[in-house]
């Protein structure tokens, strides 16, 4: 199963996040690398040309889906597999606390 997400931060393009049969990968967009005075979106992912690639979901956007309550009560309102963190991630962290998010390929 190939999904993938656009990654924003602070509504500005910075990325995309793939998932594959290999794992992750989050490759930075051209045009956020160029401009000196955007940040990097995390610490663990600074900028640069080459993707990162992980065979598991990446800590800094695991660290974005909800947490307690609130992700028992995301995961009944779109029926969705608790285990499926990236699953997760496409759908509820489009409006997530902080300055980065996420919007899955079907919105």
């Amino acid at each position: 199963m190939n999904r993938k997400g656009k990654v924003f931060f602070r509504e500005i393009f910075a990325g995309e996040i793939f998932e594959n049969e290999n794992g992750y990968i989050f490759q930075y967009d051209t045009s956020y690398l160029n401009n000196e005075t955007y940040p990097p979106i995390s610490f663990t992912l600074l900028k640069r040309k080459e993707a990162y690639q992980s065979k598991t979901l990446f800590p800094f956007f695991d660290g974005l889906i909800p947490e307690g309550w609130l992700l028992s009560l995301t995961q009944n309102i779109w029926k969705l597999n608790k285990k499926d963190r990236f699953g997760i991630l496409l759908t509820v962290c489009e409006d997530c606390i902080g300055a980065v998010s996420v919007v899955g390929q079907s919105r």
